[in-house]
């Protein structure tokens, strides 16, 4: 049977519309427009801390919940520098009082949440803990999270390549941190000793647009998770993970790094007094009384220091070099992989690279993009053995 000639017409310009829409979604996406997104993932991160009280904004509709059943507490149309204090029955935000030991902030459609003047996406759970203080937890899709990650780890104007791969590298590590969470009332903090993560103020076009390239993409090692390692610069050879915790997988081997010798931290120097050495030592609990003496003890495959050995006169003390290097100062003491120089109670350092040193130099991915590597290559060659697969949200 044959169709009716307007149908046909109909039928034959809804086919040329839709072939033309097909045609413009793949060409937005090859210019770098950002892929559909998926059902969110979320992650609980720390914001803050261990804090007295905390000032709470929202622009627009916001309800405010118990956490664990989602029941609704109170409703409001906005809130101006509200102050969040702890209660011994629970929290207090202005005049409203709990009678739970946390409840969650969620915002209605656009509304936005600001905790101490920094704006987050997401929802925010705010907990008394049982020194009598407030935990901020921000609940947030794990794809959001990282556009508010990429902007405090590396630069925005770096190569989109190196971007790319960062963005993989800390997807990676967060999922690990998550699979880890269990009881705990967070996945991950705000800090160098885990992501660091700036809300929606860090996040800008091009380290977003890395983040939605990669979206859910992350690296797996025999069909595992496993956490992605990453820091500023190796200065020469990346460290095995081994060294510093335990954890020994092919994609966290060390590996040579011709690719960072730019970098601005490539050398560093400092120095440290003894005095200051005692008063650290001293508020982490080490009774050697006045330091002495100090000498570095064996050095790895990568050149880092294995050991420093502290002489006091009261005890002597052998401490990982990367143990040391934290309780001294991570920025003082950029990396383990230093010569030290004693002379009049005056410890003089001169070292190589930034951090850790495990799993992939920010630096050297740099460097990579700009000879035209792209990102999977980028992490191949600092995670080898690793495989790049999408996760499911």
């Amino acid at each position: 049977m044959f169709m009716d000639s307007r149908l046909q017409s109909s039928g034959f310009i809804l086919f040329v519309c839709g072939l033309w829409l097909s045609l413009l979604c793949t060409l937005a996406y090859a210019m770098g427009t950002p892929p559909p997104r998926h059902k969110p993932r979320y992650i609980r991160v720390a914001v803050v801390k261990d804090a007295p009280q905390l000032t709470l904004s929202v622009k627009g509709k916001y309800e405010v919940l118990s956490p664990h059943t989602d029941e609704v507490l109170i409703e409001g149309n906005s809130l101006h520098r509200a102050k969040v204090l702890p209660e011994y029955s629970g929290v207090q935000i202005n005049k409203y009082s709990s009678k739970i030991y946390a409840v969650k902030i969620k915002p209605q459609r656009k509304a936005a949440i600001f905790l101490n003047r920094y704006r987050l996406r997401g929802n925010l759970e705010l907990i008394r803990q049982k020194n009598g203080t407030l935990l901020a937890v921000n609940e947030i899709d794990i794809e959001d999270y990282l556009c508010g990650v990429l902007r405090e780890e590396v630069s925005p104007h770096w190569p989109i390549e190196a971007l790319k791969a960062q963005a993989v590298a800390a997807r990676t590590f967060a999922v690990y941190q998550d699979s880890l969470i269990q009881d705990k009332d967070y996945a991950l903090d705000n800090t160098i000793y885990s992501q660091v993560y700036g809300g929606v103020r860090q996040e800008t076009w091009r380290t977003t647009q890395a983040v939605r390239l990669t979206s859910g993409e992350v690296l797996t090692y025999k069909g595992k998770i496993f956490p992605a390692f990453f820091h500023a610069t190796c200065a020469g050879h990346t460290e095995d993970a081994k060294n510093l915790w335990d954890i020994n997988i092919s994609p966290l081997i060390g590996v040579q790094c011709p690719f960072c010798q730019k970098s601005p931290h490539y050398a560093w120097k400092a120095k440290i007094t003894f005095f200051q050495i005692e008063q650290k030592l001293k508020k982490k609990g080490y009774k050697i009384g006045k330091v002495l003496h100090l000498s570095v003890m064996g050095r790895n495959r990568s050149g880092r220091v294995k050991e420093v050995k502290i002489k006091g006169d009261k005890k002597t003390i052998t401490i990982e070099a990367n143990k040391f290097r934290l309780l001294v100062g991570a920025n003082l003491m950029r990396s383990a992989n230093f010569k030290m120089l004693v002379k009049k109670k005056q410890i003089f350092l001169e070292g190589k690279g930034w951090g850790h040193g495990v799993g992939l130099c920010q630096w050297g991915a740099y460097s990579m993009s700009k000879k035209g590597f792209n990102y999977r290559q980028i992490l191949e060659y600092y995670y080898p053995g690793a495989e790049i697969i999408t996760v499911d949200r």
